[in-house]
């Protein structure tokens, strides 16, 4: 696969997620949620984080509006982290926010980011990397509250 349709399928997979969000619908019992905006593009989201009876997150839930991108980075956000505990979820952050950063030098790991690894072509682009990483510091924001 040449790194063209690489590209293509993650553009697609970007689209499916912004189309067809995973966990998009607030609940009405809030464990802990965060609502952050976007100032620069006017992206907006409140997410909510949902722990289980084990301490692992049971599920996010989050509404919003925006850009493809950041509409697609909750979605992803939210299929990835379900189930996990809070030190892994937090551990995903942090190596996202590092990918994000980095100006295209880091590649995202698949191995722990999974389908959010695909966004990993916005950090080349300095104005979108804050659309995708509004979901990911509203929960490290929500996570915070848990607490």
């Amino acid at each position: 696969m040449t790194s063209s349709d690489l590209q293509n399928l993650y553009q697609e997979l970007i689209l499916d997620h912004s189309r067809t969000p995973h966990g998009f619908g607030l609940r009405d019992e809030v464990t802990a949620q965060s609502h952050q905006l976007n100032p620069t593009c006017g992206d907006e989201i409140t997410l909510q984080v949902h722990p289980g009876a084990d301490g692992a997150i049971e599920a996010i839930a989050w509404e919003g509006h925006g850009c493809a991108i950041s509409q697609a980075s909750a979605s992803l956000f939210a299929e990835l982290v379900e189930g996990m505990t809070v030190p892994e979820i937090e551990k995903r952050i942090d190596v996202f926010r590092e990918a994000m950063r980095s100006r295209g030098k880091i590649e995202p790991d698949e191995e722990l980011l999974g389908d959010a690894a695909a966004l990993g072509s916005v950090s080349r682009y300095v104005a979108r990397v804050k659309c995708a990483m509004l979901a990911w510091v509203a929960a490290e924001d929500a996570l915070r509250k848990l607490g």
